[in-house]
């Protein structure tokens, strides 16, 4: 399943495309934001469980925003896990 994310305007990231293989994370694109950063943490959460992904990203700030770009894919997740659960 691809699920694709518009990040909150308070982030550099514009969109988060994820794609899922049942409940791992099989690969996600950041479109936008600090390379360096997006692509790691991209490839840090690759073969990944939803939940576990969710439990590391969720609530990470980036300075004074109140979210950062992980904190955002955290939602993303949550959103695209909501989306697998309900095609269950």
């Amino acid at each position: 399943m691809e699920y694709r994310f518009k990040p909150s305007d308070r982030v550099c990231s514009q969109e988060m495309i994820i794609e899922l293989d049942g409940d791992t994370i099989k690969k996600v694109t950041i479109i936008g934001g600090c390379a360096g950063n997006t692509v790691g943490v991209s490839n840090l959460i690759q073969g990944m469980k939803i939940d576990e992904a969710i439990e590391r990203l969720k609530g990470i700030p980036c300075g004074y925003k109140g979210t950062s770009c992980p904190d955002q894919l955290s939602i993303a997740l949550e959103e695209a896990k909501a989306k697998l659960n309900h095609k269950s």
